[in-house]
């Protein structure tokens, strides 16, 4: 009987998870279309539908097409590549103030397509996104060495200190390159504000496979991860490989992060405030808190891209100002509960 009953709870709980996932994705939907719909143009529910299957030519055809489509769609991928990319950073460093843009990633590939750009001048959208990798991978390895120094080895803390350290070095270098290049910065102004407005359609397609596989390596990683969560003696006790579990999942990270700059700008604080309302949802488990991190980190980009448009209409904000807006008053409870703890 305990075991049936068991067996039954369970069940209960996986019901309430598919809906609860499903319930999120019915919510993405409505975003994604209150996103092409919402803008400066007033543009009818109707003319989506048919701007996709029957287009004609018209203005409203037109802008949802070749400009509120594309953005809506980045902003989709971008938050849900930015929100697990910040939850398997959590899961691996223990570290709930951990994520890509506070340990330095996000710097790292804003730094290095910066460099390309005033070393280069214009060069080829592809080029772009293999530099914001580079960057990425090198800011991520280093970031690990400087908070494995010392006799302790590597603690959140030290992770998060030099994440910190770093990112304030790669922030300086940028802006002393910009200052030393006007061209430069006349070029990317509005992409080191993070924004999904105005990108390349072409430059989407180009990161959009590295996103995909990123996210579909995260998903495989969830039984691992939780694994991983309960400990390394643990997780060893199970016969997994932690050293290749954490190299996989970095990789993902790398991935993930470096695709969302390399199209969208260092957009701040998505990978830190979604990984904690996911957890507040479902918990610890990885093979659901990957899938609806991804959902509610599209969902709150799509929010937030939506409220740069609107704010102070006809004109726009960068995405990245309203993601900072909504993120930073987050981070500063979390870094006080933690001194508390």
């Amino acid at each position: 009987m305990v075991k049936l009953a068991s067996l039954s709870q369970k069940a209960r709980s996986q019901v309430l998870l598919i809906s609860g996932l499903v319930l999120c994705l019915l919510i993405l939907l409505g975003c994604l279309m209150a996103s092409i719909l919402l803008g400066a143009a007033e543009i009818q529910p109707g003319s989506i539908f048919s701007a996709l299957t029957a287009f004609d030519g018209s203005t409203d055809h037109l802008i949802i097409r070749t400009v509120r489509l594309p953005r809506s769609l980045i902003a989709l991928m971008v938050g849900a590549a930015l929100a697990v990319a910040g939850t398997i950073t959590q899961g691996l460093t223990r570290n709930p103030l951990a994520s890509p843009d506070i340990l330095g990633i996000n710097s790292g590939a804003a730094f290095a397509m910066v460099a390309v750009l005033s070393i280069f001048g214009s060069v080829a959208s592809i080029v772009h996104t293999s530099f914001a990798f580079v960057g990425a991978g090198l800011t991520t390895v280093v970031v690990y060495l400087l908070g494995s120094l010392g006799r302790s080895g590597m603690t959140p803390l030290k992770l998060v200190v030099a994440g910190s350290a770093l990112t304030y070095l790669l922030s300086s270098l940028t802006t002393g390159i910009l200052i030393l290049n006007q061209e430069t910065l006349d070029e990317i102004r509005f992409w080191l504000a993070g924004s999904v407005a105005g990108r390349d359609i072409h430059l989407f397609l180009q990161v959009l496979p590295y996103m995909g596989v990123g996210l579909m390596m995260a998903f495989a990683l969830g039984k691992p991860l939780t694994a991983l969560a309960l400990g390394e003696d643990v997780a060893k006790g199970l016969g997994l490989r932690t050293g290749w579990i954490k190299a996989i999942a970095m990789l993902v990270v790398v991935l993930l992060a470096g695709s969302a700059v390399a199209i969208a700008g260092p957009i701040w604080f998505i990978g830190l405030v979604v990984p904690h309302l996911a957890r507040l949802l479902i918990g610890m488990d990885y093979r659901w808190l990957v899938p609806y991190a991804a959902c509610l980190g599209a969902i709150l980009l799509l929010l937030a891209d939506i409220g740069a448009r609107l704010i102070i209409k006809p004109q726009e904000l960068p995405v990245g100002i309203m993601t900072s807006l909504l993120g930073a008053p987050f981070f500063i409870y979390l870094a006080r509960s933690r001194v508390k703890q």
